[in-house]
């Protein structure tokens, strides 16, 4: 039973104030300490949960003091954003997942990459060039690598692999750097440092060539070609090759060489060294009218003329009129027809021109006339390849047959139609003032031309850059373990977080010895502690010694001829730091939503033949 009064009633309920009255003054005291420290602690852990864990943010809301303030839309609806140092860190793992890609096909031991488009077409190849190009990168900060390697291919031609492992291993190197909060600038002012004085010792260092000895100077070359195959398709035949592209180069105007004056043909069937240069001009045959046949395929110092003209009767156009009120005035629009083209072939015919080349099409009509006279004729012919002939021949392309005279031809010792494989080629040889040449590729399957191809092309532009800069320098990672030493004991002399850096930058340097011993299975600890070693130990007598794939040793490989432009080398130091400075110093990203594509619901969109729709009327 519950407890009750005197007077049978239940007593009345004490307050919070009773209990409180009821407590001793000096308890009041305690208690009121107590309560305070309590509150003051809960305080502290709530501002130390919201600094761990802190509120989600809408990055398309500004909130202003938590009030009920209008809510500013800063971004469209959609909008991806992300910044501060973990999308620093993500941009960073991107790019060494595309290093990582292409790490394999460093070197002479590099293995091949199969890559399918969207369209099905297959690419065999360990151009680093290619490979970036081939690969559908969407990271944004990524694709800045696709654009130095391609801007290594288009200037160089060589150290497109090179160039986007040093730039990623960089990245590699200081991503704990931005991890600890070192600021990004710091880092980039100690990267340019690094480049400037990388740049300035390879210069240094770099082995001037001797152009007055011509014997001497070829064989230069021909090593320089010969280390940029190493590593390539065609390396078990360098020998053959090396020897068409220093040929190839040297035909070139000395002054100009221009690369785009070398062409390349490619014909399946036949083995490697069927492969030939024709000192001229050759292009495969065009398509040809009725009466081609009966046209001469050889002449001996024939005079060439090439046009821009279209040499056969144009059909009228769509819904053309003409109203005649005789019969003799049509007769007479049909002969003027007639009389404009046999006029124009008159013309050409006059001037004692053998062969007629032109980029617009010559009709059946030209076709039997220049046979009944014995000339040869050949329409459709490319932009690039009439001009090649022009270079080779001496003439000019002409776009009218009017005032066409014997000083606007060209000549060559012979012309002549052969087959080569499978395929009839027009071939110019002998040609007086040749600035050009043609090299004519032969091999399998169409894939293994196509690689063909991109090598060439590669030793080609070595070879150019040869000539004109006429300094080398020591392959096979020989100048990257001497820069990086150089760099180690330049940072010793620099105070402050700029010795870190540089440091770092020397140690991503030895990624391409390291990578071309994995590549080729050697002990990659090993030949690093050599290299380190050798370098450190008298930098003037081991100042090339680098990785011999061939002996599997550490030796001198410029008494080895493994040669290399020393504008390769300055070159992809320079890129690669511009590069990962420029990915170090984004420090945020937006991306935008794609627009909805009109098509994606299955609605067909109003337009010609679907009439208008039921909404309109």
């Amino acid at each position: 039973m519950a407890p009750t009064s005197p007077s049978g009633s239940p007593p009345p309920k004490r307050t919070l104030w009773d209990i409180y009255k009821g407590i001793a003054p000096r308890h009041r005291v305690i208690l009121g300490m107590g309560l305070m420290a309590f509150s003051m602690v809960g305080i502290w852990a709530s501002e130390k949960l919201e600094e761990a864990y802190p509120p989600p943010i809408d990055n398309r809301v500004a909130r202003i003091n938590h009030s009920d303030m209008p809510q500013v839309i800063v971004l469209k609806e959609g909008t991806d954003t992300s910044q501060g140092v973990p999308q620093l860190l993500s941009n960073i793992s991107a790019c060494l997942a595309i290093c990582d890609t292409i790490r394999t096909t460093l070197g002479p031991r590099g293995m091949d990459k199969l890559i399918v488009d969207s369209q099905g077409r297959v690419t065999i190849s360990n151009d680093g060039a290619t490979i970036m190009k081939l690969l559908d990168v969407v990271q944004p900060a990524a694709r800045t690598l696709v654009d130095i390697a391609r801007a290594q291919d288009a200037e160089v031609g060589d150290g497109t692999t090179s160039v986007v492992l040093l730039a990623g291993e960089l990245l590699k190197e200081v991503k704990d750097y931005v991890d600890e909060g070192v600021s990004s600038q710091t880092i980039i002012k100690g990267f340019r440092r690094a480049a400037d004085l990388a740049i300035n010792h390879i210069k240094e260092i770099a082995v001037d060539t001797d152009r007055s000895d011509k014997a001497k100077f070829r064989e230069l070359l021909e090593k320089c070609a010969a280390t940029s195959m190493n590593s390539k398709l065609i390396g078990s035949q360098k020998e053959f090759f090396t020897k068409m592209v220093v040929d190839a180069v040297m035909r070139l105007d000395q002054d100009e060489l221009n690369e785009d004056m070398i062409g390349i043909k490619k014909i399946p069937g036949g083995a490697m060294q069927d492969s030939i240069l024709v000192d001229g001009v050759a292009f495969k045959k065009s398509f040809s009218y009725a009466g081609f046949e009966q046209q001469p395929k050889s002449f001996d110092s024939p005079k060439i003329v090439c046009l821009n003209v279209e040499l056969e009767l144009k059909a009228e156009k769509d819904n053309a009129e003409v109203r005649v009120d005789k019969v003799s005035e049509y007769q007479a629009i049909v002969d003027a027809e007639w009389k404009i083209i046999f006029d124009k072939l008159a013309s050409i015919v006059a001037t004692g021109a053998n062969v007629v080349l032109s980029r617009l099409p010559i009709g059946d009509l030209a076709t039997q006339y220049f046979a009944d006279r014995n000339i040869f004729c050949a329409g459709r012919v490319s932009k690039d390849d009439l001009d090649r002939v022009c270079e080779a021949t001496g003439c000019r392309v002409q776009s009218t047959t009017t005032d066409l005279t014997a000083k606007h031809l060209g000549v060559c010792e012979r012309f002549e139609e052969c087959q080569i494989g499978g395929q009839r080629f027009n071939v110019f040889k002998g040609c007086p003032g040749a600035k050009t040449c043609t090299i004519i590729l032969r091999g399998g399957a169409e894939q293994f031309i196509d690689e063909v191809e991109r090598s060439l092309h590669d030793s080609i532009m070595v070879v150019r850059r040869a000539v004109k800069n006429q300094t080398v320098v020591a392959g096979g990672g020989a100048i990257e373990m001497e820069v990086s030493r150089y760099l180690r004991e330049t940072a010793r002399q620099i105070e402050g977080k700029q010795q870190l850096i540089i440091t770092a930058v020397a140690k991503a340097l030895e990624v391409i010895p390291r990578q071309l011993c994995e590549n080729a299975g050697f002990d990659t600890t090993d030949f690093i502690t050599q290299l380190r070693a050798r370098h450190a130990q008298d930098p003037e007598r081991y100042r090339w010694y680098g990785v011999d794939i061939e002996e599997e040793a550490v030796t001198d490989l410029f008494a080895k001829f493994v040669w290399e432009p020393a504008l390769v080398k300055t070159n992809a130091i320079a890129s690669a730091i511009e590069a990962a400075c420029l990915i170090l110093s984004v420090d945020e990203t937006v991306t935008s939503q794609k627009s909805q594509d009109p098509m994606a619901g299955g609605q067909p969109m109003p337009g010609r033949g679907r009439g208008m729709p039921m909404g309109g009327r």
